[in-house]
């Protein structure tokens, strides 16, 4: 499994892509895809919420557990993915694309990585 190098990544498995026009995607890598097995159900922050670097905004439920999303950024929520709420298994099926979780109108980051750095800590 490679990580696309034109993504950043978060320790807690999160992905955001560079900013157009001021606004970021972020969605989960597929090591967490992969980690939490079929996922069920999907909670998203919603439009309009604004999200904080590093704190919860929204669950993932699997099969096997139920886990905290996190926001790699902070800033305001201009859109969630409905695709991904109809159909959760996108999120396990094609985490760097249809899977996308919401957008953010990005004021700051986490502690952000590149692919080499996250694939590092993933298969340390």
């Amino acid at each position: 499994m490679s990580n696309p190098t034109h993504l950043q990544y978060t320790k807690e498995h999160e992905w955001l892509t560079a900013a157009e026009d001021g606004v970021s995607t972020v969605g989960i890598t597929q090591h967490a895809a992969d980690a939490l097995g079929d996922i069920v159900y999907v909670q998203l922050p919603e439009v309009g919420d604004t999200v904080t670097a590093g704190e919860t905004c929204g669950e993932l439920e699997s099969t096997k557990s139920v886990s905290d999303l996190f926001s790699p950024a902070t800033g305001e929520v201009t859109e969630v993915n409905q695709a991904v709420i109809d159909e959760p298994a996108l999120v396990n099926s094609e985490p760097f694309e249809g899977g996308w979780l919401f957008k953010v109108r990005v004021e700051a980051t986490d502690e952000m990585l590149d692919a080499d750095a996250y694939t590092a800590l993933t298969h340390g």
